[in-house]
């Protein structure tokens, strides 16, 4: 009875011996592979880009306000006074950049329209800038019918395309997008002003400004539709930009009022060099705060 007792005996502690041991190998089997699957399954997320308030170099798009129009003398471009490169109005350039004579590039063009910006893009990739500004919508709107005006769709399909195409060639610079000015307000603020109700008859944005005093149906529709316009073309700028992390939307050039003492003596249209000035105060804010414009 003791014999067959005692190998009982020892035939149970083997077995939970060996049960033991099974339990502590599944155990660190199931603990290591368990902690690898967690890791995988966690990756670290990747840094957002970080927006540099102090580009080392920029280059600027748009149409006749970045080349400073009819703010030094009539019917002529002066880029020396633009708001983004210029040198005499404390331009965005100069509050920016380190050497901004030699290391900003303005490619803005009088008349431009968005269907422009993508050359314009590609003269400014080949900089390779930091920084990219755009101010361009204003003579899409300015036709000469209201019919003649961009279509939303194509303006949209050239703007995304040239932020693309920025995207691929230089994923890390960043671009300042100025809302199109308000025209409607313009006229608002003209129409009772006899010099500007006079410049205005030579054809400066016609869609708008033309029979600048008419009030009858046609002309209140005529203005709205241009006023409708130009906020569906702010609004495609704001939302590609907002799809952007590295580029910022400012929408205070397009609610902001121009006096008659920001516009130039020649036009009643275009910012005089106090004018090119605001701008470049604004611009600059949204550029060097602290985030994006809400």
């Amino acid at each position: 009875m003791r014999s067959s007792t005692g190998r009982r005996s020892r035939m149970v502690r083997a077995a939970v011996a060996a049960f033991s041991a099974a339990l502590l190998v599944a155990g660190c089997d199931d603990g290591s592979s368990g902690g690898s699957a967690k890791a995988a399954a966690k990756p670290s997320a990747a840094p957002k880009p970080a927006w540099n308030a102090r580009p080392a170099s920029m280059a600027s798009l748009g149409d006749s306000i970045t080349r400073g129009f009819d703010a030094c003398s009539v019917l002529s471009d002066c880029p020396e006074a633009s708001w983004a490169t210029g040198t005499t109005v404390n331009s965005l350039a100069q509050r920016l950049l380190p050497y901004p004579q030699t290391s900003s590039w303005n490619y803005a063009r009088t008349g431009a329209r968005m269907a422009d910006l993508p050359g314009q893009m590609r003269s400014a990739i080949a900089r390779k800038p930091q920084l990219v500004t755009v101010l361009l919508g204003a003579n899409d709107a300015c036709r000469k019918e209201v019919a003649d005006m961009t279509p939303v769709d194509r303006f949209r399909a050239d703007f995304e395309s040239s932020l693309k195409e920025l995207r691929r060639s230089l994923p890390k610079a960043q671009v300042y997008v100025a809302g199109v000015p308000d025209l409607k307000r313009l006229w608002t603020q003209g129409r009772t002003n006899g010099y500007a109700k006079t410049v205005w008859k030579l054809g400066i944005c016609p869609s708008m400004l033309g029979d600048s005093e008419a009030m009858d149906a046609a002309a209140v529709d005529r203005r709205d539709q241009v006023a409708k316009r130009v906020a569906a073309y702010n609004h495609v700028l704001k939302s590609a930009c907002a799809r952007d992390k590295l580029c910022r939307y400012d929408s205070t050039v397009s609610g902001y009022a121009f006096t008659g003492e920001e516009l130039s003596q020649w036009d009643w249209f275009h910012p005089n060099k106090r004018g090119q000035r605001t701008l470049a105060d604004m611009a600059y804010r949204t550029i060097t705060a602290q985030g994006p414009p809400a």
